[in-house]
């Protein structure tokens, strides 16, 4: 039972991250699937993380890279989904969705950059569609992070690398009125090793005061955050090969971005004898103008090019309130649940427009649209006897559109509404093993412009079939969480996802658009393995099958995008004296990139080591390096047509993003 759960107490800071690794990670008796878990504050801290986002390549499975500009969402691969800025995979922070329907960019949008990993307390996360409490977005899996209420003194930290990279962070929780006011502060810059300076400088801060704890107590938070950036964009491969440009070089140097986020949330949770009640409300503002080229003279000719802007004007509120009621029904153990969930998003306006050297030439549209989503959830949880037990939940969804469009036509309305059943059992334990078999139905919300789209806003008479609000997803797992032998913590799921439609990439706008239905299965190994109190290894393996359900021999039935091979192997070391450490494998598989798998990206494999050296319980030096054996691989590629300033017609070719060089930080931090 979720609400009763030691794994998601608050960890001693004083704790190596090898024993907080084997603490957090036992979810025996307490888990409702084989593929959900926990990230510790500590076990975060100790890996070398390139990107805020990457915190989240801790959730057994899940890649994240880059495209563009950092400033930008990375783009994300979980489970067969190449899940774009986030899509199908629901991520919040503080109680805060980060997932932004009906974004400029790409339904879901997922920016992670004002993530301050240090303050993070833990990362819970789970995978598949069963679980009454995930809504939208949630299909491949959910992630919740949330900041640590206190720490234990002042922290003061910075950071120094390669091409203009610099990071200070000051953080603190004094007490104030019986609880405490975490604060942190983070300044940043990069240039990256692009020959346009990325220039990417941003100011990020968190202010949360608390008292209690998250199960018995309440929090108020505020989070800001602003960058902006010139970014490198993806590159045709002919370009470079033909030394038109460098590997690190741009063929547009105005391309990037400037972006906003603030947010207040509060969260109220009170725990009783036999009950638990929970609440949280949250309000964001935010902001996006990003400019991209993709095509660079395939559409408008080169001047003035195909650069293109998406911006949006957003402010979004919501909140979740649950209760819990634990009680005997007879001889059984019974936890009852009830939620509900509710969110409003208004932007004004979201664009796209023509632009070149960031100067607008025109809007191909502008809409002002108004969202509205109400979820309700009941769930059951029963232990029939010591060694099985089940959880049944049922959640209902309903969403409304409202859209009005610069073109008249494609304005309009839209509902849906949707009810999915989840149901797990959950067989032991024994021996320290427990067996799980989850079924359940999900969804993902579709753009809202989509719903009411009638014609084609280049020409404004192309009639566009809309699109369904809402897509169901249906998912299957079987889990088994073992500790084999004493310290090796072991789990295995073998999944199934089919989804009613697919999201696909679509380079000439640089967007995605629903497409076939489509099926993922796979398997995913789990492996933690603490040798001693200073020595931890573990071993992330997983692999998929994705393919079009509806067979068309002539396009293919390959999911463009979908990887099948994903590996993330560490190793950390602590208490070794003044010495700790770690080193990461992380391994990015191939992928089809066409639907007949005539043409497939080629394979990365990082390794990122950390070596530190703690001169008191105060102060210590950690040096990172980043693509440790400086690996020439890419971090994305796609296939679609460009058209270069030298060309006279459009060419299909590779387009790619380079995995940056080997970089190294040094980072020195004192707690006062």
């Amino acid at each position: 039972m979720m609400a009763m759960s030691p794994a998601f107490a608050h960890e001693s800071v004083e704790l190596s991250a090898v024993e907080v690794r084997a603490r957090a990670e036992n979810l025996e008796g307490i888990a409702a699937s084989g593929s959900e878990g926990v990230v510790s504050s500590q076990r975060l801290a100790a890996v070398p993380i390139l990107r805020p986002g990457e915190a989240l390549e801790m959730v057994p499975g899940l890649i994240v890279t880059q495209h563009a500009g950092d400033g930008k969402a990375n783009q994300y691969f979980l489970r067969g989904f190449n899940l774009d800025h986030g899509t199908d995979f629901a991520t919040y922070v503080g109680g805060v969705p980060v997932n932004m329907p009906t974004h400029a960019h790409g339904q879901g949008y997922t920016d992670l950059n004002f993530l301050i990993p240090e303050l993070v307390e833990r990362i819970s996360f789970r995978k598949g569609p069963y679980f009454a409490e995930e809504g939208d977005f949630s299909s491949a899996g959910a992630a919740h992070i949330d900041y640590v209420r206190k720490i234990d003194s002042t922290l003061g930290q910075v950071t120094l690398g390669q091409n203009g990279y610099a990071r200070s962070l000051l953080a603190g929780s004094p007490e104030v009125a019986g609880g405490h006011l975490l604060y942190g502060l983070e300044l940043f810059h990069n240039d990256g090793p692009w020959q346009i300076e990325e220039h990417y400088r941003k100011i990020n801060g968190v202010l949360r005061y608390s008292q209690g704890t998250p199960n018995d107590g309440f929090s108020l938070t505020g989070m800001a955050y602003r960058g902006r950036w010139t970014s490198t964009d993806q590159i045709a491969q002919r370009a470079i090969s033909s030394g038109a440009v460098d590997r690190f070089g741009s063929l547009d140097p105005t391309t990037g971005g400037e972006t906003y986020r603030y947010s207040l949330s509060g969260e109220w949770a009170k725990r009783r004898e036999k009950a638990q009640s929970k609440v949280n409300v949250w309000w964001l503002k935010s902001d996006l103008d990003l400019w991209s080229n993709f095509q660079y003279c395939l559409n408008a000719g080169c001047p003035p090019g195909d650069q293109f802007k998406q911006a949006e004007r957003r402010q979004a509120g919501g909140f979740a309130v649950s209760h819990a009621m634990f009680d005997r029904w007879g001889g059984f153990e019974v936890e009852n649940s009830i939620g509900l969930q509710g969110r409003i998003d208004d932007l004004n306006p979201v664009g796209l427009y023509t632009t070149s050297a960031r100067q607008t030439l025109g809007t191909v549209r502008e809409d002002k649209v108004t969202q509205r989503s109400l979820g309700l959830w009941a769930q059951n949880e029963m232990r029939w006897t010591e060694w099985f037990r089940s959880v049944q939940g049922l959640r209902a969804d309903t969403y409304d559109f409202t859209v009005n469009s610069n073109l008249a036509v494609n304005s309009g309305k839209a509902s849906d509404q949707m009810v999915t059943p989840k149901l797990s059992l959950i067989f032991g334990p024994w021996r320290k093993t427990e067996l799980y078999l989850n079924y359940g139905h999900g969804f993902h919300s579709n753009d809202a412009r989509g719903t009411t789209i009638r014609v084609d806003p280049a020409d404004g008479v192309t009639p566009v079939q809309a699109v369904k609000p809402l897509v169901r997803t249906k998912g299957y797992e079987l889990g088994l969480r073992s500790e084999l032998v004493p310290g090796w913590q072991s789990t295995v799921a073998l999944w199934q996802l089919d989804s009613a439609s697919e999201l696909l990439f679509v380079g000439d706008a640089g967007t995605t658009e629903a497409s076939r239905p489509s099926r993922r299965y796979g398997v995913e190994w789990t492996n933690l393995y603490v040798l001693s109190d200073w020595l931890a290894l573990d071993a992330d393996l997983a692999w998929s099958h994705a393919r079009f359900r509806d067979h068309d021999p002539v396009a293919g039935d390959f999911i463009p995008g979908a990887v099948a091979t994903t590996a993330n192997i560490g190793l950390t070391l602590d208490h070794l004296g003044p010495w700790f450490g770690a080193v990461r494998l992380r391994y990015f598989g191939p992928r089809p990139l066409i639907e007949d798998n005539s043409v497939r990206s080629g394979a990365s494999a990082l390794t990122n080591l950390r070596i530190g050296y703690k001169f008191s319980r105060q102060t210590q030096l950690a040096l990172d390096i980043y693509n440790l054996f400086d690996r020439k691989v890419n971090d994305i590629e796609y296939w679609y047509d460009s058209q270069l300033a030298t060309e006279g017609a459009a060419v299909n070719d590779r387009h790619i993003h380079p995995t940056e060089p080997r970089s190294p930080r040094l980072t020195i931090s004192h707690r006062f």
